[in-house]
């Protein structure tokens, strides 16, 4: 490459590839010594994920499995309710294992620094992402999935990727990652838009919206059932501003809200699956695991050449 043309010429002139008395073992010792630079600085880069719910720990786990230094930045009342498989638990709990990997709430550089030499992953509280003006990273992730972009912008990193609706590729970030389940899901889109929000949950076992557990009014949230529990159609499964809230379906409850976190009327504060099998809802889905291929693919597009 042209990066490594100087070094090759200097050597040039000992170096006779297609002459018997020179083996071409020299020559591939030079190509692989010029890889390994681009390798270690693959390892060296710094990725910054907005947002530690369950799509973004989905991509945590695979950039971390593939050697990047990770770092999430969150708001002091995350309101994920797959909890189980969401790194943002740390900031309630102060440590949150997914998978075999720790998230680890922090705060500073110092802290984020000794948590990567300790192979967890830094969680910070830090709404306005101010942590980014001081670890510069080289890639930025908004996984909020807001349906909007809420303060990003293409300066906040030489990479920055958006996942869903509300970005534009070249204009709020330079990619976006399809979040719609169906055949683009995934997707790196570097011109445009991923597709809009239909509203509708992703179907499992033929139940969409019947599945999704919906605050029935506004006020204090208490769980009753925990997540893992076997529940039944029409069973109360937790409370908002002391009205009961009850499931449409039988299933396992694969995620609730945090106790004691404020609820609006009609949002989203828990989830069924159908299919009742516990041990799901101890591990990252197989959208997250696509959308989390998207991601490492655009990281890889840019800095692996």
């Amino acid at each position: 490459t042209p990066k490594y043309a100087s070094l090759l010429r200097v050597r040039a002139p000992c170096l006779r590839p297609f002459d018997e008395a020179v083996p071409n073992a020299r020559l591939l010792r030079l190509i692989t010594r010029a890889s390994s630079l681009t390798e270690k600085r693959l390892k060296d880069l710094i990725i910054l994920i907005k947002g530690g719910g369950e799509m973004a720990s989905g991509i945590v786990l695979r950039l971390v499995r593939s050697g990047f230094r990770v770092c999430i930045t969150e708001i002091p009342q995350p309101l994920a309710v797959r909890r189980e498989v969401s790194f943002c638990e740390a900031v309630f709990e102060g440590r949150k294992e997914i998978e075999g990997l720790v998230g680890r709430r922090v705060s500073g550089r110092e802290e984020v620094l000794r948590t990567w030499q300790n192979g967890e992953v830094p969680v910070l509280i830090d709404p306005e992402c101010a942590i980014r003006k001081i670890l510069l990273p080289d890639v930025l992730v908004d996984a909020i999935l807001a349906k909007r972009n809420t303060g990003t912008a293409l300066s906040d990193a030489p990479l920055v990727i958006g996942l869903g609706p509300g970005f534009r590729a070249g204009r709020d970030v330079h990619v976006v990652i399809e979040t719609n389940r169906g055949h683009r899901l995934g997707r790196v889109i570097e011109e445009g838009e991923a597709e809009p929000d239909t509203g509708i949950p992703g179907d499992i076992s033929g139940y969409t919206w019947e599945r999704v557990l919906r605050a029935p009014a506004g006020g204090r949230f208490q769980g009753i059932k925990k997540i893992g529990d076997r529940v039944t159609k029409g069973e109360v499964v937790a409370e908002v501003g002391g009205v009961p809230l009850e499931t449409r379906i039988s299933g396992v409850l694969r995620g609730i809200l945090h106790d004691g976190l404020t609820a609006e009327p009609n949002m989203k504060v828990g989830d069924v699956d159908p299919r009742a099998a516990p041990e799901n809802c101890l591990t990252v889905s197989e959208k997250a695991r696509a959308i989390a291929g998207g991601v490492l693919e655009a990281i890889l597009m840019k800095y692996n050449h």
